[in-house]
């Protein structure tokens, strides 16, 4: 379960930050150099390289060297926090244009979009968006991820309702990759190496006859895979079968009296 989540904070507060609609608060005025960029990058960086439990009000002021309550002239709290930075990494992804190309492809890129902002910030994989922080980052995000399902004769809530699902299909596969790359850290071994170990105890202890679709099936994705599970194929394999689904909507409402 996700051990964060957007929009926790005062949500006045928090539209004001997102939008800069709001100056720092405090006694003396703001110090020189300092913004609430400054603020969000310090504490991303922080993120990327140690996790987002790393975060805090303190490290972040240490990282700009000031003390922690200048910090909070600049941003309330965590969770106020958590949402700049998740709203500024949105701002900063790459959006091509990829107008003119067949649905597929433009659906395509925009799930790579969303792999690659988790591989840059692994962090954000684990931080739910079920209420998302509503910052120009997120509405330039959103705008340009719809443009993928326009003129294909879905309705706004069909292409709602498919852009919601490709992106939950990528976070969960970007949080399982994680998964992966962790248990490969912390075993100090690949999962080829790890099955090597494994398999003369498996093969002592397993009774093939017990459960033969398991044994048959489980080895010939382990020979074929080099491992049990394997991130990047199963991303390609589910983005492909999403890519199914959509095309059989789009064609269901195309052709209503169809049997397909």
């Amino acid at each position: 379960m996700p051990t964060e989540r957007t929009s926790a904070g005062d949500p006045a507060r928090t539209l004001q930050l997102l939008w800069r609609e709001t100056a720092p608060a405090g006694g003396r005025g703001p110090r020189r150099g300092l913004s609430i960029d400054a603020v969000v990058e310090a504490a991303t960086a922080i993120a990327d390289t140690e996790g987002l439990d790393a975060v805090t009000m303190r490290r972040v002021a240490k990282e700009l060297a000031v003390v922690p309550m200048t910090l909070y002239t600049y941003v309330p709290a965590k969770a106020e926090l958590l949402d700049l930075m998740l709203d500024a990494a949105y701002a900063r992804m790459p959006r091509p244009d990829t107008a003119g190309l067949p649905w597929q492809h433009r659906v395509s890129a925009i799930a790579d979009e969303n792999r690659a902002l988790f591989e840059r910030h692994p962090w954000a994989a684990a931080v739910s968006t079920s209420r998302p922080p509503l910052g120009p980052g997120l509405m330039g995000k959103y705008e340009h991820e719809l443009s993928a399902f326009e003129g294909l004769g879905l309705s706004d809530l069909q292409m709602d309702d498919c852009l919601n699902h490709l992106l939950t299909f990528v976070q969960a596969s970007a949080r399982a990759a994680a998964d992966v790359r962790s248990a490969r850290h912390d075993s100090a071994m690949s999962d080829r190496q790890w099955w090597q170990v494994n398999a003369p105890l498996l093969a002592r202890v397993l009774d093939a006859n017990a459960y033969p679709t398991a044994v048959r099936v489980g080895t010939a994705a382990g020979t074929a895979r080099g491992t049990a599970y394997d991130p990047d194929h199963t991303y390609a394999f589910g983005l492909r079968r999403i890519l199914d689904a959509f095309a059989a909507l789009i064609e269901r409402n195309r052709n209503p009296n169809s049997s397909t």
